[in-house]
């Protein structure tokens, strides 16, 4: 669950607002059908088709705003449910008072959650896939050898040229050297993991989430990086460990990825119970973390 405001972003602490909740049902339960949807749209008009459905399997009506339980219901027409006056009112200016008790009998239109309204982002498939390998067989040219390569190839010209920025260089001796040693180890740590990072996405340029439970997480920055004192245990007493990471091109399909007040982050890592405890009647809260990406990034 995430804020849409963006100020909300900037508030100090890693967490920003953002929650993260784990269910695990069982394969027979009173939500989900225990096989999967046919890959087919089912027959009917499209709009029928599309709609998310009004009631769960057991019969408890879902509200048109939000799609969670929905017990109280529009007082002029009865069908149209709401979890609360909140989303009701919400609901009536959106629209729902020009709609409210002119459907016909039978008509599902009027009870059907909308697909997707201001309160909520918009909903999509998503596909999973497994990644590529990071290094294909068939790369045999090391890194440390195209660099070799590269410094043999300079010509008497250009080693001149370094030599004198070299000999300039001798002028900042001067500074205090374990300031600058640190400084740049810094850097050379930073641009190290910004461009695994970049190497992620250019491999995967699609992907929002990355799935590797028990693995570690790719960061976009070697700023607020989490230690393992961190992550909280989870209430059970196990520890938690990494699951997934949202990536930053989720951003786009949001439709909230633009200038100026844009919800933002760099990475959001998930971490969860390493005894998946619940017996999956319930919600249970797990650990998120978010990464920005840095200033010099």
């Amino acid at each position: 669950f995430a804020c849409r405001d963006a100020a909300c972003y900037r508030l100090p602490g890693p967490r920003g607002p953002l929650c993260v909740f784990r269910n695990q049902l069982p394969r027979r339960n009173d939500v989900y059908p225990e096989e999967p949807p046919p890959e087919e749209p089912p027959p009917g008009p499209p709009a029928a088709a599309d709609a998310p459905p009004r009631r769960l399997r057991n019969g408890a009506a879902l509200c048109r705003v939000c799609g969670c339980l929905g017990p109280r219901t529009c007082g002029r027409c009865r069908r149209a449910a709401y979890c609360g006056p909140e989303h009701q009112a919400l609901d009536w200016r959106w629209g729902h008072w020009e709609a409210c008790g002119q459907h016909a009998a039978g008509d599902a239109s009027a009870d059907a959650i909308p697909v997707h309204n201001e309160f909520l982002f918009p909903e999509y498939e998503i596909l999973i896939e497994p990644e590529e390998p990071e290094f294909p067989a068939d790369n045999s040219v090391d890194s440390d050898d195209e660099q070799g390569a590269a410094d043999i190839s300079e010509g008497p010209k250009e080693q001149e040229e370094l030599g004198a920025t070299g000999s300039a260089g001798e002028a900042f001796q001067s500074l205090d050297e374990e300031t600058l040693e640190a400084m740049a180890k810094h850097e050379t740590e930073e641009d190290k993991i910004f461009q695994m990072f970049k190497e992620q996405v250019a491999a995967e340029p699609e992907q929002i989430i990355r799935y590797s439970r028990g693995e570690r997480p790719i960061w976009v920055s070697s700023e607020n990086i989490p230690e393992d004192d961190d992550i909280p245990n989870c209430l059970c007493g196990a520890r938690r460990i990494f699951e997934f990471q949202i990536m930053p091109q989720l951003l786009n399909h949001l439709q909230v990825d633009s200038l100026g007040e844009s919800i933002d982050w760099g990475t959001l890592v998930v971490y969860t119970c390493a005894d998946n405890c619940g017996e999956g009647n319930e919600y249970l809260e797990e650990f998120i973390w978010k990464q920005d990406f840095s200033a010099g990034s």
